[in-house]
């Protein structure tokens, strides 16, 4: 259930009894107590133990593994989940701006609302919305704006 990634702490990996994705919580994420962890955990109690993804995200935080596809349940908005949609098909080592995820997502002109469905995102890094970027800069990220570069950067896109 807990990960950990180097200079930047403990997250937690959570999935249902079924083995589906259901949230990760990055380290430096806002609002994040051990009472919201211990939520989680009582919502989502198939996540005691050990998951297939949790390996593969070792891997890919060690720059060993660039695919995380991983059988995932999202819960939200049609728009939330059209644009999480979108983020999941930005190939690794590339990004995307807010207006084109809005494009892509059948909203060209909510560009604004792709920033808020991409801090709705219950599944960072398995839904890269660290690859998306403002077009005149880096970005929100949930993880913080150090976590974001650090992520951009294994995955080799300049900054």
């Amino acid at each position: 259930m807990e990960f950990y990634i180097a200079g930047f702490g403990k997250g937690f990996v959570f999935w249902d009894e079924e083995g589906f994705l259901r949230k990760i919580i990055l380290p430096g994420e806002k609002g994040i107590s051990e009472e919201v962890v211990a939520a989680e955990a009582r919502r989502y109690p198939g996540s005691s133990g050990t998951h297939p993804f949790l390996a593969a995200l070792e891997e890919y935080l060690q720059g060993r593994r660039r695919d995380l596809a991983f059988p995932y349940r999202l819960e939200g908005t049609d728009f939330q989940k059209r644009v999480w949609q979108a983020l999941a098909e930005i190939p690794y080592g590339e990004t995307r701006t807010y207006k084109q995820i809005a494009a892509a997502a059948g909203s060209p002109g909510a560009a604004r609302a792709v920033g808020q469905a991409c801090g709705a995102n219950p599944l960072p890094l398995l839904i890269p919305c660290h690859r998306v970027v403002a077009s005149g800069g880096l970005g929100g990220f949930g993880g913080g704006e150090p976590l974001k570069k650090y992520l951009l950067r294994l995955e080799g896109v300049k900054i």
